[in-house]
């Protein structure tokens, strides 16, 4: 089970680094995905449902990392909105969005900055205990 959290959280870290370049080098079109965001009903469940798994991998995987108390908590904080938002109808979710996205779109490098060091922890924090033995 740990391998596939571990997984799961690497991906999600990748995605976040990966996410964090596009974000430098074609701003244009990565305002364009952040745009989409809670803009159907698909894209919201979309959204949470990869959220919510993140979340999982996250407190499931936390016993194994560094800093245990923390990433269990950011974990599950991951899954109970994830839940919360997943219950409310998705018109409230866009409606947020249309105010927070052009926030975002607004200081994307800030944006990039935040999505780097987001998957740059959560790397380490799952290859720095493989890594010990080394």
């Amino acid at each position: 089970m740990y391998i596939l959290t571990g997984g799961i959280i690497l991906f999600t870290a990748a995605w976040l680094i990966g996410f964090a370049g596009w974000c430098v080098a074609r701003p244009v079109s990565a305002a364009q995905f952040l745009h989409r965001f809670a803009s159907t009903p698909r894209a919201h469940y979309t959204e949470q449902v990869l959220r919510l798994v993140a979340g999982l991998a996250i407190a499931m995987h936390a016993q194994l990392m560094p800093f245990l108390e923390l990433f269990r908590i950011f974990g599950w904080l991951l899954v109970i909105t994830s839940m919360a938002l997943m219950l409310l109808p998705w018109r409230l979710h866009q409606r947020f969005a249309q105010w927070a996205i052009p926030q975002a779109v607004r200081h994307l490098r800030l944006y990039a900055l935040g999505s780097f060091l987001l998957g740059a922890v959560l790397a380490w924090a799952v290859l720095c205990p493989m890594l010990e033995g080394f």
